[in-house]
């Protein structure tokens, strides 16, 4: 069992947290909003810091997961962030989804004060957090994430290492291009499979069972026939998580026409006041 400090308790992190604590790990909690920390502790123990610094103080792994590259360097290298109260050896992994960029600048601002860093997002969603199944993707060094690793199993059903600082995110990166035409294909199969007639329940039936299977489908089918959208993966995040994409793809010479233009799908979703639909709501744009 580990003493660990976990910043932010969103829909993600909460669950993540909770995980931890019922592993038996030394849990105290941060969050920007001090109600939800304490809501934490009432229902799941530990304690809860009303800095990230405090928080990070005394505890061998510090975990975060908030919402972009500036509330990162909020609770890090802040006027009160996690990285001025962490001591030589301990590590800090970070399931933010965020650049690339910032993983490194942190990496290179943790080194200097002797501990480690993991970039270290996730996927898998709110269901992937509740139920303890989450993929979590990992940049640094082969010590850092030995160290963090057998806690982060708490949560995960699958952990890797995948290179140094900033490769956790790329490949967070390319989880999201895969995702974004994923949905976009199974919108537009959806809408021509009810105006050519067909019974949609059936037809995913079959197809389900072939080549044409995914995630998306077997999770979303029913419900973006169905129309509903009030759950799951915001579509904000999710053109969040697209212009990290886009400006990394500016940077390193690759073509994503398709994912440029699932993000301007994206933000005709929000024009109809989607911005917190699920990601499947591509849909939408095609019926309405």
């Amino acid at each position: 069992m580990a003493k660990v400090a976990f910043l932010g308790l969103g829909v993600m992190g909460y669950p993540m947290a909770r995980h931890l604590a019922a592993k038996g790990h030394d849990v105290t909690v941060y969050n920007r909003t001090a109600a939800k920390a304490e809501s934490f502790v009432t229902a799941h123990g530990g304690r809860m810091a009303a800095t990230p610094a405090l928080a990070a103080e005394g505890q061998e792994i510090v975990f975060c997961c908030v919402g972009n590259d500036d509330d990162l360097r909020a609770v890090t290298i802040g006027s009160v962030g996690a990285f001025g109260a962490m001591a030589a050896g301990t590590v800090f992994v970070d399931h933010t989804t965020a650049s690339a960029d910032v993983a490194r600048e942190l990496d290179a601002a943790a080194r200097e004060r002797g501990f480690g860093f993991v970039d270290a997002p996730v996927s898998g969603g709110q269901a992937g957090a509740e139920n303890g199944v989450l993929t979590v993707m990992c940049g640094g060094d082969q010590a850092d994430f030995d160290k963090a690793e057998p806690v982060i199993s708490a949560y995960a059903r699958a952990c890797r290492l995948l290179g140094p600082s900033g490769a956790g995110q790329l490949a967070k990166m390319m989880n999201q291009i895969c995702i974004a035409g994923v949905v976009q294909g199974l919108a537009e199969a959806l809408h021509f499979g009810k105006r050519a007639g067909l019974d949609v329940e059936a037809v995913i039936e079959v197809i389900s069972k072939g080549a044409a299977q995914s995630w998306q489908m077997e999770n979303r089918y029913k419900t973006m026939n169905a129309g509903s959208f009030d759950f799951g993966f915001a579509v904000d995040w999710m053109r969040k998580d697209l212009g990290i994409c886009l400006d990394e793809a500016r940077r390193n010479g690759a073509k994503l026409p398709v994912t440029a233009l699932v993000d301007q799908f994206y933000g005709d979703v929000q024009a109809m006041g989607g911005n917190r639909w699920d990601t499947s709501s591509l849909i939408a744009r095609l019926e309405k």
